[in-house]
Parts: C-alpha cells; sequence; structure tokens
C-alpha cells in the first residue's frame, strides 16, 4: 500500500519540506534508508544520516535545524514529535496489515460459542463450549480457546496460544505466540510414601484490559479463585506466572523472570530480567528491582532492589564495591599480620 507525504502529512498535522507527492510503500532506517521508504530522526545521534539517506520520506522534529540541505530526492515532514509520530504510522500499518475477517478451515466452533462481529479465526483453531468471543477479536492458526473462556474486543491472539477452560481475557489485548494461560499450578503434597500427590487446580486466570503477553510466557490458573492480572500490564517472552498471584496495573516484566505463588505485585512495578520471586510475598506500588536479583522478602511501596538475595539498590552498590576489592584487602591484612610477626621477632 502507498502513501503519499501530503497524506502522511494529514495523518501527522505535519508540514511538508519537499515533495508532497512523494510516495512511500515501505519504512526504513534513516541509517538504512532506500527509496520508496519512510524513515524518521528522532536522536540527534542519527542526524549526519539525513544528509545521505536514500529514503523518500523523512519525519523530524519541527525543531530540527539542517546543517545543508538534504537530497533532493528526500522530503521531509515536521511534527511536534518525530517519535510519537512514527509510532502512530507504525500503529495504523500495523492494523493495516493484520486487518483480517472470516473464519479459515478447516477450525471448530461449538454450535454454543458466542462470536462477536468482524472476527478472525485462523485454520486449525478450536473454540470450546460456551466460550465468548468478543467483536473484532483475531486468533491466528493453532490456537485453542477451551470450554467457558471469555475474549474481550479488539483482542488479538497469536498463533499456538493455549487458553484452558473457564479463563477471561478482557478488551484490547495481545497475547503473542506460544502463550498458555490456565495450565496447572505447581500443586503437590508429599504422601507417607513419599510420593508427590497433585492438588487439584480449580481457578482460572483472569487477565483485564489493554495487557500484552509475550511469546511463550506461562500464566498458572489458581489452586481456587483467580490469578489475576490487572488491566494495563506488559509482559515480556519467557516468564512464569505461577497460581494465585496478582499483578497490579501497569507493571511491566522484562523476560525469563518466575513470579512464584500467591505473590502480590503491586502497580507501577518494573521487574527487570531473570528476576526470581518467591511465593507469599507483597511487592509495593512502584517498586523497581535490578535484573537477576532473587527477591525473597516483602517490597515497601517504592523499594529499589537488587541483588541475590536482593536489598536496597543503595546498600548492593556499596556492598558491592567491598565484595569485588576483598581480594586487595586480604593481601592487605596478610602484610600486616606478616609485619606484626616480624616486629615481634626484633
Amino acid at each position: 500500500m502507498e502513501f503519499s507525504a501530503s497524506q502522511i502529512a494529514a495523518l501527522l498535522n505535519g508540514t511538508i519540506e519537499g515533495d508532497e507527492n512523494t510516495v512511500v510503500s515501505n519504512l526504513s532506517k534513516i541509517e538504512e534508508g532506500k527509496p520508496g521508504t519512510l524513515s524518521f530522526l528522532a536522536n540527534p545521534q542519527y542526524a549526519p544520516y539525513i544528509y545521505d539517506t536514500n529514503a523518500s520520506i523523512v519525519i523530524v522534529n519541527e525543531a530540527f535545524q539542517l546543517e545543508k540541505p538534504v537530497k533532493t530526492s528526500c522530503t521531509l515532514i515536521r511534527v511536534k514529535d518525530a517519535y510519537a509520530g512514527f509510532t502512530k504510522l507504525l500503529e495504523l500499518y500495523n492494523q493495516m496489515r493484520s486487518n483480517k475477517v472470516g473464519i479459515e478451515q478447516p477450525s471448530f466452533i461449538s454450535p454454543n460459542a458466542h462470536m462477536g462481529e468482524d472476527c478472525y479465526i485462523g485454520a486449525f483453531v478450536y473454540i470450546g463450549h460456551h466460550s465468548k468471543i468478543g467483536k473484532n477479536v483475531k486468533i491466528y492458526p493453532n490456537s485453542v480457546i477451551g470450554d467457558n473462556c471469555e475474549i474481550g474486543d479488539n483482542t488479538v491472539i497469536y498463533a499456538g496460544v493455549k487458553v484452558y477452560a473457564d479463563c477471561k481475557i478482557g478488551n484490547n489485548c495481545t497475547i503473542h505466540a506460544g502463550v498458555v494461560i490456565g495450565s496447572d499450578g505447581f500443586g503437590f503434597i508429599p504422601n507417607s510414601e513419599n510420593n508427590y500427590h497433585k492438588i487439584p487446580q480449580i481457578g482460572n486466570v483472569v487477565i483485564e484490559d489493554n495487557v500484552e503477553v509475550g511469546a511463550n510466557t506461562a500464566i498458572d490458573r489458581a489452586t481456587i479463585g483467580s490469578t489475576v492480572i490487572r488491566k494495563g500490564v506488559k509482559l515480556d517472552n519467557l516468564i512464569q506466572i505461577a497460581h494465585n498471584v496478582e499483578i497490579g496495573e501497569n507493571t511491566v516484566i522484562a523476560s525469563q523472570t518466575g513470579v512464584a505463588g500467591s505473590t502480590k505485585i503491586g502497580k507501577n512495578c518494573m521487574i527487570a530480567g531473570q528476576v526470581g520471586i518467591i511465593g507469599h510475598l507483597k511487592i509495593g506500588d512502584g517498586s523497581k528491582i535490578a535484573a537477576q536479583s532473587g527477591i525473597g522478602n516483602n517490597v515497601e511501596e517504592g523499594g529499589l532492589m537488587q541483588g541475590s538475595p536482593a536489598f536496597h539498590v543503595g546498600d548492593y552498590k556499596r556492598s558491592y564495591v567491598l565484595f569485588k576489592n576483598l581480594p586487595k584487602l586480604q593481601e592487605q591484612v596478610r602484610n600486616l599480620e606478616k609485619q606484626i610477626k616480624l616486629s615481634k621477632t626484633l
């Protein structure tokens, strides 16, 4: 699909410097610009590329000052915020690219499932009994929606997602490929023979509106009640959320983090990659946890944690300075011991 500079400027409320009839049909980085592509300049470090880029249209900030003319083949569109403007175009491009509707075959939709308008159901999708699918939902091939599930309006479920029975996903969510929602929580008790007896997991998972779940993440169903992902949460790839966990609004969690059962994470938290959080803890609102930290105790509201076991980031950094100097300190102690022994012999 092609767009002209005048159409793009109208969408972004921008002003054109160059040929308003310039047409683009693809996107590119400014340093890799090719004819017929659209790019942007927001980071000053990339400013030198604008004079040599072969991109046909470049979005720039209104305040950006040229040091010399750009190529005559390059048209500029000035907007208040080039990064935000380019992001808006990416969103529109993605919407058009994924604007699929209809039901592909073979697929199975239970006769008593409810389907909203303008849905896309890919090949080999299974939708179970009494499930409710909202309007404009897109479910890509090889996905399974179990019995009694609810999927809200405008939610996208990519290929190979498995949603177990009784789980609920809200409006405007994005569930990436390979995600498993509602698998059994890790509940076992040892018996007299030292074998492990499974505890039935009869709860569900509730995902509220505007949540994004990265590829191959697993969210376990509750033993009783619900594992809850509140609105606006963003989960990266390869994350494990255990049974009865609750994650507060607008919290973000990076890849390979694991959260053990019944832990409650507050809203507006930031948890970096490869963090381990044990069960039955409370992580306060607005907390930040550095990568590879091990959380074994409650975290107060606004806490900044690092290390394994983790403690306050300021204390961690001061402790780390001492830790990395331990070999030098040991050598100094040995030298002092030698001097003391020598002084005693004199």
